[in-house]
């Protein structure tokens, strides 16, 4: 039923055995209700390690496809392969192309489905900069320039692409060069002042200081690169992302801070699902501590 990998909840290989002992209660029964198959989908393959041709999970699959959300998404999709406008996706937030392909990943959607592939072959025409990274762009009609390419957007779409089935797609593997060479600063890649002044996940958003969120979308991005398959580059950029979202206390999510800002967002204690750029402190320990 789908071309996705089996578990990509966290770096180490799925979750832990044990984790209900920590837990006030049992979310498992809510989880696998039949009235929300896309949440039941994800729960059989995330969470009990389901293989992707047992009944259950094809079940709740097919029927997750044919469900709200992920049916009302499709449905507003235009038979070219785009949302809300053509071009590269980026606006408006949050029903543009870029964040429906996020979204629809993160939902389980099936990636064999022609809509979805077309959907992400239309962002690899549009939404990749000639770098390799994606970028995000007001004006949304040309292909956004290399200096718009960030780690956030490009992580994000980056995971979706891989887990859509695009791993061998020689632009997928450009796309996860770029992110490499932008964390570890090997590689021929430019570093712009109006987005990432330099190596690590400096951001031009969080006045050219490294950014969690950005770093915690990145490393989602390459913890889904199998691990026989991940080239000596990408291990080290994704060991760097790993040591620099386990730098800081999860507890306090004290990292830099730009712009005079003394206190860290309050994103990261507000548990969401589906994420769009914003990380949360369930997906930044999911990331790191697997």
């Amino acid at each position: 039923m789908t071309n996705r990998p089996p578990s990509d909840a966290a770096i180490g290989g799925g979750i832990p055995s044990g984790w209900l002992d920590p837990l006030r209660g049992d979310p498992l029964p809510w989880l696998l209700e039949e009235s929300a198959p896309a949440v039941r989908h994800l729960a059989l393959r995330q969470l009990l390690d389901r293989p992707a041709d047992d009944p259950e999970v094809l079940g709740a699959g097919a029927a997750a496809m044919a469900t709200d959300p992920i049916a009302a998404i499709l449905a507003a999709q235009d038979p070219a392969g785009w949302w809300a406008k053509p071009g590269s996706g980026y606006l408006p937030k949050y029903t543009s192309t870029v964040w429906q392909v996020v979204f629809l990943d993160q939902l389980g959607a099936d990636g064999t489905d022609p809509r979805i592939q077309a959907a992400c072959a239309y962002l690899l025409d549009h939404a990749q900069t000639t770098s390799g990274g994606f970028g995000a762009v007001a004006s949304g009609e040309a292909r956004p320039a290399p200096s718009t390419a960030i780690h956030c957007l490009n992580g994000n779409l980056l995971r979706a692409l891989i887990g859509f089935g695009r791993l061998d797609d020689e632009r997928v593997r450009r796309s996860i060069d770029w992110q490499a060479a932008a964390i570890i600063g090997e590689g021929e890649i430019r570093f712009y002042r109006s987005s990432m002044p330099g190596p690590g996940f400096r951001c031009g958003a969080n006045e050219g200081l490294p950014c969690a969120w950005g770093a915690t979308k990145a490393v989602l991005a390459l913890a889904r690169i199998p691990a026989e398959r991940r080239a000596p580059h990408v291990q080290r950029a994704l060991e760097a992302g790993v040591a620099f979202l386990l730098s800081r206390d999860p507890a306090k999510a004290d990292y830099p801070m730009g712009w005079g800002n003394a206190k860290p967002n309050g994103s990261w204690f507000k548990l969401g699902f589906p994420s769009g750029y914003v990380a949360d402190h369930l997906a930044r320990v999911g990331v790191a501590g697997g």
